[in-house]
């Protein structure tokens, strides 16, 4: 999982504002197909979500990633990026204000990669 300058940039910006962030991959559809960025501590994830990782945005803290179970399932093969495009997202995520919105990219994952290595 990796994160782009330009989505680091924006999710410094958004702490500066709302404090220690997070992500949630619901994969519903619509907006919920969107990484969702929150507060940290304000969606609440449990048995049903994997934690994917932590993305490192070039400051102490770091925003942890989590996906649904189900969604995982579908996507444990590729490898994942968040980055940020002009345009508006959701309501429930805190960059839609900014006219600017999340989104993943993806890829399959090499043979290393996926073994870990």
């Amino acid at each position: 999982m990796a994160v782009t300058d330009e989505a680091a940039a924006l999710l410094r910006e958004l702490r500066g504002t709302h404090g220690p962030l997070m992500f949630h991959q619901s994969g519903g559809c619509c907006d919920g197909s969107s990484p969702m960025c929150y507060p940290e501590g304000e969606f609440r994830v449990g048995a049903a979500d994997v934690h994917l990782g932590d993305l490192d945005i070039g400051a102490p803290e770091t925003v942890p990633v989590w996906m649904s179970r189900s969604q995982f399932d579908l996507w444990s093969h590729t490898h994942l990026t968040i980055d940020v495009v002009e345009g508006r997202g959701s309501g429930f995520s805190v960059e839609a204000p900014t006219g600017r919105r999340f989104l993943v990219r993806s890829r399959l994952m090499s043979d290393e990669e996926a073994a870990g290595t």
